[in-house]
């Protein structure tokens, strides 16, 4: 890392230049940088925000072909993490999986990934016309959670399918749980695939050592990033991050292109360059505070009686290789309560918001913006939660196991363009899907287009529903009909 060039954010610095420097402007925005906006908008935004809130003029460059301020800009955040290239993405982590995908498969070709795949994964395969051949990540039983991808399920999928093209890992997990990457890495490019990663929740990892090794430096191909989700750019904002070899650059710009807007918001882009020099100049430094806050939260939580806080002890078990501590999972089955229950009482009763709940957790996210203050207010509400519940003795019990992958009996593009018609959802086993079912957050689908429709999987979905967890992806969103394959 150059750390000298670091010291610039060249993209910010042009929009700055542009809104000081007098032009009167008839091009878009039509709020003519802020001064036809609404009031109750206007105050939502500095001035000077407004100002430079404007786009294609000649010195703000181009995202499709840059070549002056932006293209800087992504050059410097592929020297900080070591990328040949990165790509700034304004449509959030979504259109860096589908450009990721886009840009390793072509339509027919088969893509290794695991089954707990964020649904832009799932978008993706739909978009380049792949075949997904999907794997089970390991399931912690007690937290009820899917934890990492084992290298020998990665191995068996290679060998039953040695026609595959590429290898999708998610690493980190929402969790913070992190496979074996590097020997993933080994194994996939052996066999002359391309090593494929959502890193949505890893734009941290590379500034410090008790975390996770980042995707890039264990070996993957191209790696998509939320930097909005973790770090400090703008909702909506991540990064693509590429080392070529095995990757053709023109066909990936092509395909980064193709899923960009052609009118960029130059605040998102700009907020991608100040989180990057910000990482430049005091990375180390704010992840290892946040790591060091989010390991006295959870030694403060192991004392609470009816709370379970998860950390390395539970890396022994396969698939677990390492964790991302600013992930504090906190499992409250023992108070008799579901995470969704949980969720809504710390929201409702303590104002405290958390990342998402499942069926016996609930996750907060740790990061660089947080401070002893907000440590102290959570776990004074986690307190409160289980004094408030030890009056529930029983153990909180999921009622069934997450069903088994159904079959495929149309690939996901197909069933997106087949005639579909509308079935009670209590009375289509047997049939196959024509939409994506997924329990969001963490949106892990739990039936995809074209698979068939099992008794289980309508027992496990309404259970689900009965436990208070939220559906997304049907047109239907009560799933009283469900969208068929006609």
């Amino acid at each position: 890392m150059n750390r000298q060039r670091q010291k610039k954010m060249p993209l910010l610095q042009a929009m700055r230049q542009y809104a000081d420097s007098g032009v009167v402007g008839f091009h878009t925005p039509g709020h003519k940088q802020g001064k036809g906006v609404y009031s109750s908008l206007r105050d939502l935004v500095t001035p000077l925000g407004w100002k430079m809130e404007v786009s294609l003029m000649d010195e703000l460059d181009d995202l499709h072909e840059p070549t002056m301020c932006i293209k800087e800009a992504q050059d410097l955040a592929a020297d900080l993490y070591g990328a040949d290239a990165t790509y700034f993405i304004i449509n959030g982590t979504t259109g860096a999986i589908q450009a990721m995908v886009l840009a390793a498969l072509r339509p027919g070709e088969k893509i290794i990934v695991p089954r707990n795949a964020h649904r832009s994964i799932i978008g993706g395969i739909m978009l380049s016309g792949a075949i997904p051949i999907f794997i089970q990540p390991e399931i912690d039983a007690e937290l009820g959670i899917a934890m990492g991808i084992a290298t020998e399920t990665v191995d068996k999928a290679i060998t039953a399918h040695p026609d595959a093209k590429a290898v999708l890992i998610i690493n980190p997990t929402y969790y913070g749980v992190a496979s074996d990457l590097q020997a993933i890495a080994t194994l996939v490019h052996d066999n002359n695939m391309l090593l494929l990663v959502d890193e949505a929740h890893g734009p941290h990892l590379k500034f410090n050592v008790s975390l996770p090794l980042q995707a890039l430096d264990a070996g993957a191909d191209i790696v998509a990033q939320s930097t909005h989700k973790i770090i400090g750019s703008m909702t909506q904002s991540s990064m693509l991050h590429v080392k070529y070899g095995r990757i053709h650059p023109e066909r990936l710009r092509m395909m980064v292109s193709l899923v960009q807007s052609t009118s960029p918001n130059y605040l998102l882009l700009g907020s991608l360059d100040a989180a990057r020099m910000q990482m430049a100049e005091s990375g180390p430094q704010l992840i290892g505070r946040a790591v060091d806050l989010a390991n006295w939260i959870r030694r403060e939580i192991t004392q609470i009686k009816g709370l379970y806080c998860f950390g390395m002890e539970r890396l022994h078990q396969s698939g677990a290789y390492a964790l991302d501590v600013t992930k504090i999972t906190v499992t409250v089955r023992d108070l008799g309560i579901s995470g969704a229950c949980a969720e809504h009482i710390l929201r409702h009763k303590y104002k405290i918001q958390c990342e998402l709940s499942d069926v016996y957790n609930v996750l907060f996210i740790i990061s660089l913006g947080d401070s002893e203050v907000e440590a102290r207010i959570l776990v004074n509400a986690l307190q409160n939660l289980a004094a408030s519940q030890q009056h529930n003795r029983q153990r909180f019990t999921q009622p069934m196991a997450l069903p088994k992958i159904p079959r495929q009996r149309l690939a996901p593009r197909e069933a997106l363009f087949s005639d579909t018609a509308v079935q009670p959802f209590d009375t289509s086993e047997g049939c196959v899907a024509g939409e994506v079912i997924t329990f969001y957050p963490p949106g892990i689908p739990v039936i995809c287009p074209g698979e068939e429709i099992t008794k289980e999987i309508i027992n496990y979905i309404r259970a689900m529903q009965k436990i208070g967890l939220k559906i997304v992806g049907p047109q239907d969103v009560t799933l009283k009909m469900i969208k068929i394959i006609k």
